[in-house]
């Protein structure tokens, strides 16, 4: 919008402009944008989950209804108090009041996912309260344009006109609709659309300005109501919005914007009549009670001042969709040049100060802000350990199951596991974070996780009384998943979080997959989580292949080998502790390698860290029996040397993270350390100079942060 209105002749002239732009040019324009506009309104209906409405608490449908109805009571008190006289008022001002009042969830959504709040408690909130307020916006526009044509043409072209709507909407929900399930329920699971139905689709869409037409219904609305018709999620609306948001969002929505700020003109002030700026105050006293009530609701809610205030400017967010709006009203006459040009200034105003503003008042990270010790080594031996185990792809769930039994989990050293299933948000906008109930045998139509929730619910039942299981599903935005993770781990008092490693291997060494959006959420994790945090590197064969034990088995004249690779610092203390859980069975042997520099110059550990080893190594000498090595080793290549001689004498290697710390241990292998997310020595035992049958846990103490 702005480099329009910088393009406009507004700034320069024609003799003296930068872009020579006729008003044709800027009329085809306009038409190839007003062309990305509708197919924006089209994706924004694909993404919205109308069930949503009805799931929706109290305060989110509180915040969506009191935040429309509130200032359009408002606006047109204002408006009818400034201008008492004139049919104008009666034909327009409820129609424009309610376009002042409404709220946009395609414009709110975006707003969220720019500042990468989608899923935080307050954006859930904001989403949920834009989607009561965006139907409430859509019912009242209609309504309103149906109560114009009474006061024009007569009470009973308004009634024809509703029942057209009505039949309309039939037509789309009873018909349309059933027929896009039937094209989803041919498509094969986890498979993709077929070519066929997606253009279907789409020629439908493009059929449906004209058929609003033909039941007098707003051009604009028909394309918006049969999205909401298209079955959202995967295969076809992922698939709609996979292969249109990308060229829409990218190239026509800019054009279409450009093309309003070209329209702008600062002398249509200069023809503005008394009605224009009643309006224009009508709009402004709309947007100010709505700020108000969206402020006042939260806190009556007795939420946080701070997160009220960031509601509040969210709540009152304008975009696309209202400039659009305007723009097309501006073409169709049905509001005058000057009131385009005041709505113009307001909506570049506020979609410039809000985001700056709320992102200054709401950080959800502060939460995150954990004093207490939430850590394996301030968990006693005695006590339930909680931990959240999070799964990508089914072939972490085997790895992940196949290392808890190794713990050899008892009734005395119990594990309460939360297992979150994490899913791509595709073809919706709204995040889901799902509970799954195990009383209820039930699955919906629509059901996540199933094979997870039956892999976990059997380990459960393989541990009773030793394991207790709540499985969880966060369908999200790969770049805001932490999020899910972090407050799960906070409402659940969670001690530590175990993620998979974004690489995994083929038996002859070769890689497998990799997923570099695992490997960010890691680091995410990493750096916010409000507890310790453990990656799990899955070994390079198979479990029988291994020769490792498998735990459900009844053979128990084997042994399951672990050994901890000991430097010193919080992270190997933590690592020492949790081996010295596992450890607790029989049937696990605990090897620790403490590896102490030769020579004592540039050790780096403070006197305090260097009694807190010792206090835990004693502990653990204490508490179990292990096999304890002690290595003195000059430098990297020594210690690389001597890990290579030992590993393979092990199933599971435990070591700290050890995060941007080089001793003289591990001098010379910060250079050719490939992954920063598992430390020095984990990116070590994991490289491809090491013949690699075991599996790796490399774990990160909880870190304390300050606001």
């Amino acid at each position: 919008m702005q480099a329009g209105i910088l393009l406009s002749p507004m700034v320069f002239s024609d003799q003296h402009s930068l872009v020579n732009i006729s008003e044709e040019s800027v009329a085809v324009l306009g038409t190839v944008g007003a062309f990305g506009f509708v197919f924006f309104l089209f994706l924004s209906g694909v993404k919205m989950d109308l069930s949503l409405t009805v799931k929706s608490g109290k305060k989110a449908i509180c915040i969506g209804l009191l935040t429309v109805v509130v200032p359009l009571v408002s606006c047109m008190t204002t408006i009818k108090l400034l201008h008492e006289e004139g049919n104008e008022f009666s034909n327009k001002t409820f129609f424009l009041a309610v376009t002042y009042s409404g709220t946009s969830f395609p414009v709110i959504h975006c707003l969220l996912s720019d500042l990468k709040i989608l899923n935080s408690e307050l954006g859930r909130l904001g989403l949920s309260a834009a989607l009561i307020g965006d139907m409430l916006t859509l019912f009242l526009t209609v309504f309103s344009l149906w109560v114009k044509t009474g006061f024009e043409k007569g009470r009973k072209e308004a009634l024809i006109d509703f029942g057209l709507a009505m039949l309309f909407i039939v037509i789309v929900v009873f018909v349309l609709r059933p027929a896009m399930k039937w094209m989803v329920k041919r498509t094969p699971e986890a498979g993709q659309i077929k070519d066929i139905c997606f253009y279907l689709v789409i020629l439908a869409f493009m059929m449906s300005p004209r058929f609003t037409d033909l039941f007098r219904i707003y051009f604009l609305y028909g394309p918006f109501i049969f999205g909401l018709a298209v079955p959202d999620g995967p295969p076809l609306g992922s698939a709609l919005v996979e292969k249109l948001d990308p060229v829409i969002s990218g190239l026509f929505l800019p054009i279409f914007a450009t093309t309003c700020g070209l329209r702008f003109d600062l002398s249509y002030f200069k023809n503005s009549n008394l009605f224009a700026y009643h309006q224009v105050l009508g709009a402004m006293v709309a947007l100010i009670i709505k700020f108000g009530v969206s402020l006042l609701v939260p806190l009556l809610c007795k939420m946080p001042t701070r997160d009220s205030l960031a509601l509040a400017f969210i709540m009152i967010s304008k975009g696309i969709v209202e400039m659009g709006s305007y723009s097309i009203m501006n073409d169709n006459r049905v509001i005058s040049e000057d009131i385009f040009a005041h709505m113009t200034i307001v909506i570049i105003l506020v979609a410039s100060i809000v985001p700056i503003l709320v992102k200054r008042l709401y950080d959800p990270s502060r939460k995150y802000l954990c004093f207490q010790k939430r850590t394996i080594m301030n968990s006693r031996l005695n006590q339930e350990l909680r931990l959240i185990v999070c799964v990508h792809v089914p072939g972490n769930v085997n790895s992940i199951i196949n290392q808890l039994n190794a713990s050899c989990p008892t009734r005395e050293s119990s594990i309460a596991l939360d297992v979150l299933h994490l899913i791509k948000l595709s073809g919706q906008a709204t995040p889901l974070f799902i509970t799954h109930d195990k009383q209820k045998k039930t699955l919906s139509s629509k059901s996540y996780s199933e094979n997870v929730v039956v892999a976990f619910e059997q380990f459960e039942r393989d541990n009773w009384g030793a394991v207790s299981v709540t499985v969880f599903t966060a369908v999200s935005p790969p770049n805001l998943m932490y999020e899910d993770i972090c407050n799960l781990a906070m409402d659940r008092l969670t001690s530590c979080i175990l993620l998979p490693f974004h690489r995994r291997w083929y038996i002859d060494g070769s890689i497998e997959s990799e997923d570099q959006t695992v490997r960010t959420l890691n680091f995410n994790i990493l750096e916010k989580a409000p507890c310790s945090v453990g990656i799990l590197v899955e070994g390079r064969r198979n479990l029988k292949g291994s020769g490792i034990r498998d735990p459900l088995s009844s053979d128990n004249s084997s042994f399951y080998n672990i050994a901890v690779i000991f430097l010193g610092g919080q992270d190997d203390r933590e690592a020492l502790a949790l081996a010295k859980r596992i450890s607790q069975d029989k049937s696990v042997r605990l090897t620790v390698i403490h590896l102490k520099a030769a020579n004592s110059l540039g050790v780096i550990l403070t006197e305090n860290d260097r009694m807190l080893d010792s206090a835990v190594l004693n502990d653990v000498k204490q508490s179990v029996c292990f096999t304890y090595i002690e290595e003195h080793v000059n430098d990297g290549p020594e210690t690389s040397n001597f890990l290579q001689s030992i590993v393979e004498d092990y199933q599971l290697i435990i070591v700290g993270r050890r995060y941007k710390t080089e001793d003289p241990q591990t001098l010379g292998l910060q250079e050719w350390c490939e992954f920063q997310e598992i430390g020095i020595i984990g990116d070590l035992l994991s490289s491809a100079d090491f013949i690699r049958n075991y599996s790796l846990l490399i774990v990160q103490q909880q870190q304390q942060r300050t606001v």
